[in-house]
């Protein structure tokens, strides 16, 4: 759908996210010009009148809240079959993909981050509104480091009673409380549940449950005991390792009340009288989940109650004499420990003893050599191949299970091994704008670097936009181990304006396409001047000034003389007179004039051998009256100098 314009208002620029009901694009909100997130349902669903209602309970979801940490709804509408919904735009990266990159985040910025989703938390129930997905791929981190907490696809109003669709549950298996697994009522303690698992992958790099399967996760978070996030990293601070077991406690009983005591722990956790408080502890489930054994006659006795015997049984007991009831029990007994005895030494002859070994730990080991670690150490590898762009070919991205487990020797140890990068075809980013097509590339896992974007200048492209790429569209590609290369438009070549004026029109011309410059004859306007009495002299070039940076191939408006001087300008003759002494001859003379005209021109430089009158013409204006000077033998100071006012001069 990128370039297509929804509602008339928003042009779709990029892709840049989705999820199962929908696809974020980035666009440009054409009426207010700035860039937003417009989240389109997808459209397999669109005629889903079920997933059209919840796609729409999401915007008005959001839209009821108002808080700094929660990326805003601007506006919700419909475009034919396509339904879609207008957020804020932010900048920026996700809380996965920095823990990705870095792994376990410095515990101060961990907790800080923990506690601005908490205050988004705590305003969204304030509003009955549950979020009911909180994981670090729906919290977005913006260059200006602001936390927002988005994707409130599945969020439901506190007063509904299941958390299932379509026998599906909902949410991310990952992050799922105890109580959702179950597919039971989700309140505002499931979310808290699900910040304590973002917070222990923030400060230990690592999930805490894990499994070859959803239903194995879901099982973990319901049965299994929590990884104390100290084993993983002893750097952890009691006190912030205390705020996670409370969020995490499987009972929700026991968590924290409300996403605002959980706010306020957070932000005191990190005082230095708190960093050494005794652990937390909590009751022992006493309901947890039990094998119960099959219930017999010997358990009902010791509980002082028996299965009533049949009338034939009392009868046969009564008939019985003490001694023989003696020699049976006796018997029976004897019977009993040589067939347990028996039974022993069979079954430990069948399902002998398994000993334990210590998983190895074979993460960045080539896969060849990891499987032969994983044979020595007793156990049998499982290889699964998937592709990286982080990771070389043939290596170990990683293992399950990983050391410090043990398992029972020929247990199974799934190695998944680098496939290498996976080649896909190249985007298509001719005459996208350059920050478009840099986040489409970044998105897809090219590396950008300052050589990436080369500016060229180009007469058809407007400025900013991709004229050409290497590789071309659609070529099969590794986006780690290819090189781009991106030219992109910097408009018209500029050049600088050339002095033209005092020129006649036909020289300017030609000065100007010396330059890649055009007269725009259209604009060619003739007008009275003092400077001159000949008619097509260039005057100006306004709004082109001389020495201005100007678009190669502007037409250039043009202003020349039509040979005549302004109605008020005077015109007249001064009389001046170089006087020679006795003993001078061949005496270099300059007269110079300033009037309307212009300053300080020279209009006689000669030699003479005696004394003679010159008349000098002048032209006078309202602004400017005429100063004629006399200069003899070169000097610097002239030996003659008078000045001719407007005003005394009579028309």
């Amino acid at each position: 759908m990128e370039g297509q314009r929804l509602g008339g208002r928003y042009q779709l620029e990029a892709r840049i996210g989705g999820g199962g009901m929908a696809i974020v694009y980035k666009a440009k909100d054409l009426v207010l010009n700035r860039p937003v997130a417009v989240k389109v349902l997808r459209s397999q669903f669109g005629t889903d009148d079920d997933f059209v209602t919840r796609f729409r309970r999401e915007a008005q979801a959001v839209a009821s809240l108002s808080h700094p940490n929660v990326v805003g709804v601007y506006d919700v509408g419909q475009d034919g079959d396509t339904h879609y919904m207008v957020m804020e735009y932010v900048e920026g990266y996700t809380l996965k993909e920095l823990i990705n990159r870095n792994g376990a985040i410095p515990v101060e910025d961990a907790v800080e981050i923990a506690a601005e989703i908490c205050d988004a938390l705590d305003h969204a129930h304030s509003n009955q509104i549950i979020h009911r997905d909180i994981k670090p791929h729906n919290i977005l981190i913006g260059k200006n480091g602001r936390i927002k907490v988005t994707d409130f696809g599945i969020a439901r109003a506190v007063t509904s009673t299941t958390i299932t669709h379509t026998n599906s549950v909902l949410g991310s298996v990952h992050y799922f409380s105890p109580e959702q697994a179950r597919g039971g009522i989700t309140a505002e303690k499931s979310d808290i549940y699900s910040l304590g698992i973002v917070l222990y992958e923030m400060v230990t790099g690592k999930l805490p449950f894990s499994g070859e399967s959803p239903i194995s996760v879901a099982l973990k978070h319901l049965q299994e005991p929590l990884p104390e996030p100290r084993q993983v990293n002893p750097e952890i601070p009691q006190s912030v390792e205390n705020v996670i077991l409370k969020a995490l406690v499987k009972d929700p009983t026991y968590r924290y009340a409300s996403a605002r005591e959980m706010l306020e722990d957070l932000e005191t956790c990190l005082l230095p009288e708190r960093l050494h408080e005794e652990k937390i502890e909590f009751p022992v489930d006493d309901e947890a989940t039990k094998a119960y054994p099959v219930i017999t006659q010997e358990m009902l006795e010791s509980q002082g109650r028996t299965i009533p015997p049949s009338r034939q049984e009392k009868e046969t007991r009564k008939s019985r004499p003490w001694w023989m009831k003696t020699a049976l029990w006796a018997g029976a007994i004897g019977l009993f420990f040589v067939l347990a005895f028996l039974g022993f030494n069979l079954v430990m002859e069948l399902f002998p003893t398994v000993p334990e070994t210590q998983v190895p730990d074979v993460v960045g080991h080539d896969g060849t050599v990891a499987e032969q670690e994983i044979r020595g150490a007793k156990l049998v590898p499982k290889v699964i191949t998937e592709a990286s762009n982080e990771v070389e070919k043939g290596i170990v991205i990683r293992q399950d299970p990983a050391p410090p487990m043990g398992l029972k020797e020929n247990a199974v140890v799934t190695l998944y091994v680098s496939s290498g990068q996976e080649a896909i075809g190249m985007p298509n980013l001719i005459n996208k704008v350059r920050t478009v097509a840099e986040e489409e590339l970044k998105s897809k896992g090219f590396k950008i670097t300052d050589a990436t974007f080369v500016e060229k200048e180009s007469d058809d492209v407007p400025a900013g936009q991709v004229i050409n790429q290497f590789p071309p569209a659609d070529q099969q590609v590794v986006p780690g181990a290819t090189e781009v290369k991106i030219e992109v438009s910097k408009g018209r070549a500029m050049v600088d304006m050339p002095d033209v004026r005092t020129l006649p029109l036909e020289k300017a011309r030609i000065e100007l396409f010396k330059v890649g410059l055009l007269v725009d004859e259209a604009a060619i306007k003739a007008e009275p001047t003092y400077s001159t009495e000949k008619p097509n002299i260039v005057l100006g070039t306004h709004p082109y000034d001389p020495g201005m940076k100007v678009a190669k191939g502007t037409a250039i408006p043009i202003t020349v003389s039509n040979g005549q001087f302004p109605a008020d300008a005077k015109i007249t003759t001064t009389p001046v007179y170089a006087e020679l002494i006795d003993g001078e001859y061949d005496v270099p003379i300059k007269i110079v004039v300033s009037d309307a005209r212009g300053d300080n021109m020279t209009v006689y430089e000669e030699r003479i051998n005696e004394s003679r009158n010159f008349d000098i013409p002048i032209v006078l204006s309202p602004k400017k009256n005429a100063t004629v000077k006399l200069y003899k033998n070169g000097a610097s100071q002239p030996v003659f100098v008078t000045e001719v006012d407007y005003n005394s001069v009579q028309y």
